[in-house]
């Protein structure tokens, strides 16, 4: 199985039809055709199921689409990684970031650090723990952050200056928008929204045995889609103070959890991974950037 042809697979998984399909690739339909044909021989299953006007993936193909991502990925970060080498300028980095305020001190560095090396490409990707703890043991990631205490077995670390901290976002016009702080008895039968990671892990330990009186109305990845929903008064977000907007003209207000809930992020890397030379130099930087102010 060659990579040219898992491009070619995942070309036509994103165009769901062929003909658009290879003119992104800049091939010949019949060349894209015997080359999927080949594929789906080659793997014994079928990929794809040909409607009239479009292409489906079929179960297979949809798990195929799933390896073969990551697969081109690591294929091209490869690549890139080699024809760094000799950029003492710059280079690429792969970072895989949760939803934290404490953010803007990974900004600020990268910032200065371009001032030396100013042909860095960053690549962000964003989710939760367990989808981004899994591309950074694949090698897709060079640096983690998150927002649990990493398994020092697996990662080395650096812990960020500050801390998140924890609280209700609610409408203006709200009752609990009052309030100076939040309550366990305040959020009792109400309809919250929260992330799963933190709502199974943050909440249900500062709730502790009355966990069981929280009610989650709806999990959100990104706390901004959360505030859409509380501001049309669909319930009440559980999340970090600063993450989405809460302005004088905004609709929405943040009041802290009590008693106090806050959290610690960190920035981790694989123990054992080779960095390529623009991520070492990173590393360093990162250390004297974070270190003293800790």
């Amino acid at each position: 199985m060659e990579i040219r042809t898992l491009r070619y697979f995942l070309a036509v998984a994103r165009e769901e039809n062929m003909s658009r399909a290879a003119e992104t690739i800049h091939v010949t339909q019949p060349t894209l055709s015997k080359q999927l044909k080949s594929l789906e021989e080659e793997l014994g299953k079928k990929l794809f199921i040909r409607h009239s006007f479009n292409i489906k993936l079929t179960d297979e193909g949809m798990l195929l689409r799933n390896r073969a991502e990551d697969l081109v990925r690591m294929a091209d970060k490869i690549e890139e990684e080699f024809a760094s080498l000799d950029d003492i300028s710059g280079g690429d980095l792969y970072l895989g970031l949760a939803e934290s305020y404490q953010l803007r001190f990974l900004a600020k560095s990268i910032k200065i650090f371009k001032q030396d090396y100013p042909n860095l490409h960053y690549h962000i990707t964003s989710g939760d723990t367990e989808q981004l703890s899994e591309k950074l043991d694949k090698g897709l990631l060079d640096f983690l952050v998150l927002v649990e205490f990493p398994d020092s077995k697996k990662y080395d670390f650096l812990e960020f200056p500050g801390n998140d901290t924890w609280g209700l976002v609610v409408p203006a016009d709200n009752p609990l928008a009052k309030k100076k702080s939040i309550l366990l008895d305040d959020l009792a039968g109400l309809p919250l929204f929260c992330s799963e990671q933190a709502w199974n892990g943050d909440i249900k330990s500062w709730a502790g045995s009355r966990f069981s009186e929280l009610h989650l109305e709806g999990s959100f990845r990104l706390s901004y889609n959360g505030s859409i929903f509380t501001r049309e008064g669909l319930g009440y977000l559980l999340t970090y103070e600063h993450l989405v907007d809460t302005s004088k003209d905004s609709g929405l207000v943040f009041r802290p959890l009590s008693p106090k809930l806050e959290n610690k992020i960190y920035i981790a890397w694989n123990r054992y991974q080779t960095f390529t030379p623009i991520a070492e130099r990173f590393l360093v930087h990162l250390r004297q950037s974070f270190e003293p102010a800790i």
